[in-house]
């Protein structure tokens, strides 16, 4: 087998308007888990491109890095933009491991060349419903920005609730000052973020606390803003705001290791999209390891038995979706802790 470096594509939003936190922690476990590799072999070579949450600018770096001959497509957190990826990849035949990203139909059709390490974004938020329903909740609002991922999750939200005479109040997030008005007038009992960070969550989260009308209000955030260190700025104001994150109540031997390396790495306590970068590769390398080709890298999803950090690794085809899904990667539902913010608590498990 060939010793020259075997070029694996990864886009992550590294600037503004993307997640930039979220993409650096990527990348982090995308980088430790492909050095670790090498020393097995064959060696890889990352080809870094900065998607910035814009999906035109993702389908173009597919492009570019197709040509450039990788063997394959790694990363990506934003869900509109790892769909575009994803939707080029498919067109074009590479094959891509989706690490972060969670909207159900990735593609509009079923496809060999797809496959995520992520959970569906309807089994997460289920859950997440499920925990606002146990904590008495009947009347939620969603301050939601425009995307088919805020809209789909409204829909999940909307339609798990409904089922339990459940209600979604759909809010115009800006500016926070109506919005707090809103919520007072529509007699919500919790608010959901489905907002971009630190812009306009944060600004938010601020209006809605020092608001004596909404004392007692519950926020929300599935999506995950609060996992992020920049939340800490926040203080005391940034606690109890329950959110998704993907980790399992005790990490793996594995996955105890690389925490210790990531934060090492970071500088800080690594969050889950740091472990789905470490998973992704080790899945690659794994399937690299006995074949390089795009084909042989496709046809290998259904036979991956890899050791992840949060447990093993195994995809298979679920219904409604039409990649290949590690099923079941685990979910907690997790806030900070108002005694000390720095702390998290697990409120609810899949």
């Amino acid at each position: 087998m060939s010793t020259s470096p075997v070029r694996i594509g990864v886009l992550a939003p590294l600037t503004p308007p993307g997640w930039a936190e979220a993409g650096r922690h990527l990348l982090a476990g995308l980088e430790l888990a492909a050095a670790e590799a090498n020393a097995a072999g064959p060696p890889l070579e990352l080809l870094v491109r900065d998607t910035a949450a814009d999906p035109a600018r993702a389908a173009a770096a597919v492009d570019e890095l197709a040509g450039l001959g990788v063997a394959a497509l790694a990363g990506e957190y934003h869900s509109v933009v790892a769909r575009a990826v994803a939707t080029r990849a498919d067109a074009l035949a590479v094959p891509y491991l989706c690490s972060s990203a969670v909207l159900d139909a990735l593609t509009d059709e079923p496809t060999p060349w797809v496959a995520r390490i992520a959970p569906a974004q309807s089994r997460g938020w289920r859950l997440y419903a499920d925990h606002l329903l146990g904590a008495g909740h009947r009347r939620v609002a969603v301050a939601a920005q425009p995307s088919v991922y805020w809209a789909t999750g409204t829909r999940i939200l909307r339609d798990h609730l409904a089922r339990h005479g459940g209600t979604v109040i759909e809010l115009d997030p800006l500016p926070p000052e109506t919005l707090c008005d809103a919520l007072v007038r529509h007699s919500a009992t919790a608010l959901l973020l489905l907002t971009g960070h630190p812009e306009p969550a944060m600004p938010i989260v601020r209006a809605v606390r020092d608001d004596p009308r909404l004392t007692g209000l519950t926020l929300g955030a599935p999506a995950g803003q609060p996992e992020l260190p920049s939340w800490a700025a926040l203080g005391e104001r940034g606690a109890a705001i329950p959110f998704l994150r993907y980790l399992p109540e005790r990490l793996t031997p594995l996955g105890v290791r690389v925490e210790h390396a990531l934060r090492e790495r970071l500088g800080e306590t690594p969050s889950f999209v740091a472990f789905e970068g470490y998973d992704t590769i080790t899945v690659l390398a794994g399937i690299l390891r006995h074949g390089t080709e795009r084909e042989h890298i496709a046809a290998s999803w259904p036979h991956v038995r890899a050791e992840g950090t949060r447990g093993p690794i195994r995809f298979s085809r679920e219904p409604g979706i039409g990649i290949w899904q590690w099923t079941w990667p685990p979910i907690q539902v997790v806030d900070r802790d108002p005694a000390n913010p720095g702390e998290f608590r697990v409120l609810r498990v899949a």
